[in-house]
């Protein structure tokens, strides 16, 4: 198969060539394997039988010590752990870990559908400091690994991946051994998929049924039987009382549209309709942070809280999408607030930063434990701690953040010391054109 070493991370890529794979002639103890796998999977045996068959039965005939299935979501975006074993229990990386992959070079096995072989992991860590499943696996020990790609009707529909801790384990024969097992997953993978794609879909589908029935059933009435009093005259003359409904009118009013607001813009989103559209010479500060700040204001008013913002006043113009900006601000910001200690401070921060836009946004409050933190940026979900729980929220608008700032080739992410702050930082590369030619911005 053609290789394609890079020295930089001491990485080789495999081009996938099936009609090669099948000519090869595979060592006896993988060819018994393979039919084992073939066998269980005839069964409908589920994944997680056949993913332990696999381990078991190949743990001491390749150099491996960590075996791990993981599915590519959000169309081709993201990759999710969906299973993993290994010889030791200090597992960092776990199920349900969730990474971007347009900044990865595990991008290439999906978008160029190659093998890839990381020889020295500790060298293309030095060189990729941000990605957190190169670190997390750091820690578990790992010196190599090989991942290929689960292929289904010519779409990569997820990853096999084994790791080493022993440097540079893997060879071109371990890569056929290592392909002719993945395309044998894949059928087990697609059946899995469909099911957890179902039922994902259907629990969605009841909670948000369920949430917007409750969400919208009461703050209607209320608006309803408050028109009614105003209407049949029983408030009278505009006095403290009136002027007390009609604030409660505004507020009901306000919260509605908020709703309505983030789930637009998830249709949209979610429809194809919001791309990106950038244009440059940007004033980012007055058409973007002026606006979501005049947006939020009410908010933090009636909240009680400060905003703390050192507002630059020569900050280079730059080239976004305006529009959807003002969406990303918007959330941040009233997120702040929302989570937020009444009477507490926000603090924004914004700067151009090693030729990207870097925006941060705090706020004084509950913040999250850490091992909540993979919850956020994913749709229809929130965060469930204690303090949380009670405030009301769809589980949106950070996905509908996250989604935007992909648009434009950037990343966001978010910290906290649970109990005392929370940030939520993004950072957008400037000029974005030199970032498309490079293939990184994903539509």
């Amino acid at each position: 198969m053609p290789r394609m070493p890079d020295g930089r991370f001491q990485i080789e890529f495999y081009d996938v060539d099936y009609e090669q794979l099948h000519n090869y002639k595979l060592p006896d103890d993988i060819q018994q394997v393979i039919n084992g796998v073939n066998r269980k999977i005839a069964a409908n045996d589920s994944l997680d039988d056949v993913m332990n068959f696999l381990y078991e039965h190949t743990i001491d005939i390749c150099p491996c010590d960590r075996i791990g299935l993981a599915f590519v979501i959000e169309e081709g975006r993201r990759v999710l752990s969906r299973w993993t074993r290994a010889t030791y229990e200090d597992l960092q990386l776990t199920d349900g870990f969730i990474e971007d992959l347009h900044m990865t070079t595990r991008y290439g096995v999906v978008d160029k559908v190659r093998v890839r072989l990381v020889h020295d992991f500790q060298a293309y860590a030095d060189l990729n400091p941000d990605l957190e499943s190169t670190q997390l696996l750091l820690k578990e020990g790992i010196k190599s690994s090989m991942t290929s790609p689960l292929i289904s009707d010519g779409q990569v529909i997820g990853m096999l991946m084994r790791h080493s801790r022993t440097p540079a384990a893997f060879t071109e024969q371990h890569v056929y051994q290592h392909l002719a097992t993945a395309e044998l997953l894949t059928q087990a993978v697609v059946n899995a998929l469909r099911i957890e794609e179902m039922d994902k879909l259907n629990k969605s589908y009841m909670e948000m049924l369920g949430f917007v029935s409750h969400e919208l059933k009461s703050p209607l009435a209320s608006v309803n039987m408050t028109a009614q009093l105003l209407l049949n005259g029983y408030i009278g003359d505009i006095t403290e009382k009136q002027r007390d409904k009609i604030e409660s009118i505004k507020g009901k009013v306000d919260y509605l549209s908020g709703l309505v607001r983030e789930y637009l813009d998830l249709a949209r989103l979610e429809g194809g309709e919001l791309e990106a559209n950038p244009v440059k010479d940007v004033d980012f500060i007055g058409e973007v942070m002026d606006m979501a700040l005049d947006v939020v204001e009410s908010q933090v008013v009636d909240s009680g809280m400060k905003v703390r913002w050192d507002r630059p006043e020569d900050m280079k113009r730059i080239e976004i999408d305006t529009d959807l900006m003002k969406i990303v601000a918007v959330n941040l910001l009233s997120n702040a607030v929302k989570y937020g200690n009444e009477g507490g401070q926000i603090t924004v921060e914004t700067r151009i930063d090693n030729g990207s836009l870097f925006v941060s946004i705090e706020n004084e409050g509950p913040g999250f434990p850490e091992e909540q933190k993979q919850r956020l940026f994913q749709k229809f979900s929130r965060l469930q701690t204690e303090e949380l729980r009670s405030k009301k929220g769809t589980g949106v608008g950070l996905y509908t953040c996250w989604r935007i700032i992909l648009l434009h080739g950037g990343r966001i992410w978010a910290d906290s010391e649970h109990g005392k702050w929370a940030r939520f930082s993004f950072e957008i590369p400037q000029p974005l054109k030199a970032y498309e030619e490079e293939g990184l911005i994903v539509g």
